[in-house]
C-alpha cells in the first residue's frame, strides 16, 4: 500500500507548543524531526525550547528539504541542520548515538503502510544516545475526517509491542492530544527509551 505526505504540514490543524511540551526539553538536548516536512516544528524547537541545542530537520521530499534550507539561510540559523533522506535507509549525515530525542510526528502510519516500521525503528535506534527517546505522535486508530486511512494507523498497545521487540520501552503516553473530535482527542504521543 502506498501512503505519501509529500511535504505536507500538520502546522494549520496541531498546536506546536503542545506538541513541544509533551518531550521536556531542558534547553541543550540535540532534537531531531524525522519526518519533518516544512520543519516548523524543529523551528519552534529551536526559537522557544532549545536556546543551547540544536535540531536536525530530516525529511525524503527534496522541495520540503530546499525551502527549509533556503529559510535558514535567509535567517541565518546556525543550529539547525537540513537532511534529505529516507529513514528506512538510514541517515548518513547524523553521528550514531548522537540524538537525545528524536519525534515523529503524523509519519510512523507511512512506515506501516509501506511496511517498513522495522527498519525506521532500527535506524532510530543508531541516531539516539544511550539515555535518548524517541517521541511517536500520531492518529489515533479510529475514522475521523483528517488523516490516514485506519487500516494503516496503530493503537499505542500495537506500538509497545513493536517497540519492545527492538529493545525499547514505553516511558510515557499521552492520548488526549491534538484536536478535538467526537471521541476525544485526534492524537496520542509515545515517548521510547533503550531498555
Amino acid at each position: 500500500m502506498e501512503h505519501r505526505h509529500h511535504g505536507k504540514s500538520s502546522a494549520n490543524f496541531l498546536d506546536s507548543d503542545e506538541i513541544l511540551q509533551e518531550l521536556d526539553f531542558s534547553g541543550n538536548e540535540t532534537f531531531m524531526d524525522a519526518g519533518c516536512g516544512d520543519g516548523h516544528i524543529a523551528l519552534k524547537a529551536l526559537k522557544d525550547y532549545l536556546p543551547e541545542g540544536c535540531a536536525y530537520a530530516v525529511d525524503n521530499h527534496k522541495e520540503s528539504i530546499e525551502e527549509l534550507e533556503a529559510y535558514k539561510s535567509e535567517n541565518n540559523i546556525e543550529n539547525l541542520i537540513v537532511i534529505e533522506a529516507d529513514l528506512t535507509k538510514g541517515i548518513k549525515d547524523v553521528k550514531e548515538e548522537s540524538i537525545d530525542v528524536v519525534l515523529m510526528l503524523n509519519v510512523f502510519h507511512g512506515f506501516k503502510a509501506s511496511g517498513d516500521m522495522d527498519a525506521v525503528i532500527d535506524e532510530l535506534i543508531k541516531t539516539i544516545k544511550d539515555d535518548g527517546r524517541i517521541a511517536l505522535m500520531d492518529f489515533k486508530a479510529i475514522d475521523m475526517q483528517k488523516g490516514p486511512p485506519t487500516e494503516i494507523k496503530s493503537t499505542p498497545d500495537e506500538l509497545e509491542e513493536l517497540f519492545s521487540n527492538h529493545g525499547l520501552k514505553m516511558t510515557y503516553l499521552n492520548e488526549e492530544l491534538g484536536e478535538d473530535i467526537p471521541e476525544g482527542k485526534s492524537h496520542f504521543i509515545m515517548i521510547f527509551e533503550k531498555d
